[in-house]
């Protein structure tokens, strides 16, 4: 009788193993896609594109979900996730390692998106005062903000100013300089917001090009226009002045046409000095920040030292601020 209730019992155990197996496979194949969703750069629509800006996320899921099935004993789904983690790890983990910076005159960059105009300008100039900034690069510039920054004091600390503040919205961009700068014009078409380009001249060396980034953010609506907008900055360059892109790119490092502006010759300072996962988006809402999508970027001749970012109160977005070194 023991033994019958046993085979009955072993029975009734098995139907649920196997389906426990089934959806263990299932839902590791579905994590292998979108891991190969990263790693082809096959992000499109309206969709893809926001999702792939939680890769990390992702990974961290994936970590989770390995443990599941090694739990469930699912030969398949360990052997998928393996895979799945191990490419995750190499796409996720270098951001969080840097390296250290070479030798060179140090240009202290800060860049703010002010949401329209809303960021607190007072906060904002005290950060340029502590930090000892020397460019300071603002998206979403408007006329009442610019107004409140003068107040503040920002031209006592950054005296040199280019740029075109706007109404309201997100159009108006601007580069305040500690240093003399002369605006540059023909380097590229700009698709996007307004997005200037300046070379400050540093004492003790040739100038530094400076390029305010702002693409339009990838709403269901442009989509297509904020990827020709990041396709269209351009790419590093080993001749002429060193050049820097700061700004609210719109994208992270899990973006594929990020990646390939990357891929000219740029190096994003967060990631090379181990603050790549530090979000800077949304921030003061419901949700704590998220996402990296405002970004300091330099070509082969400099380097960061350090990267550091702070709330700047009425902003959705955290200030990035990165100590650099140039060459030449």
């Amino acid at each position: 009788m023991l033994l019958d209730e046993g085979v009955k019992t072993e029975r009734r155990a098995r139907p649920r193993r196997v389906w426990r197996g089934r959806a263990a496979v299932a839902v590791s194949v579905l994590f292998a896609a979108g891991t190969a969703v990263r790693l082809g750069g096959l992000e499109t629509g309206v969709f893809l594109v926001p999702l792939v800006s939680f890769t990390p996320y992702f990974a961290v899921a994936a970590l989770v979900l390995l443990g599941v099935v090694v739990a469930l004993r699912s030969r398949a789904a360990i052997a998928i996730m393996l895979v799945v983690c191990a490419c995750l790890a190499w796409c996720v983990l270098p951001r969080a390692f840097g390296g250290d910076a070479a030798a060179g005159r140090p240009l202290r960059v800060l860049t703010a998106n002010l949401n329209g105009g809303r960021g607190d300008a007072s906060v904002l100039v005290d950060l340029v005062r502590r930090l000892h900034v020397d460019v300071l690069s603002i998206q979403e510039l408007t006329y009442s903000a610019r107004d409140r920054l003068a107040a503040a004091g920002l031209a006592e600390l950054l005296p040199y100013h280019i740029g075109r503040a706007d109404q309201r919205g997100p159009e108006g961009s601007g580069v305040y300089s500690r240093h003399p700068m002369t605006e540059r014009t023909g380097l590229f078409e700009p698709v996007g917001h307004h997005m200037p380009v300046v070379e400050v001249s540093p004492p003790g060396g040739p100038a530094v090009e400076v390029v305010v980034v702002h693409p339009v953010a990838p709403v269901p609506s442009t989509v297509p226009e904020w990827a020709a907008g990041i396709a269209a900055l351009p790419p590093a360059s080993g001749s002429g002045a060193p050049r820097i892109l700061a700004g609210d790119f719109n994208a992270t490092l899990d973006h594929a046409v990020f990646r390939r502006l990357l891929d000219t010759g740029y190096t994003d300072a967060a990631a090379a000095t181990g603050q790549g996962l530090t979000p800077t988006w949304p921030h003061g809402r419901s949700l704590p920040p998220l996402v990296a999508i405002d970004h300091v970027l330099t070509d082969g001749r400099a380097s960061a030292a350090e990267v550091r970012v702070f709330d700047v109160p009425g902003s959705d977005h955290r200030a990035l601020f990165a100590d650099l070194r140039v060459r030449g």
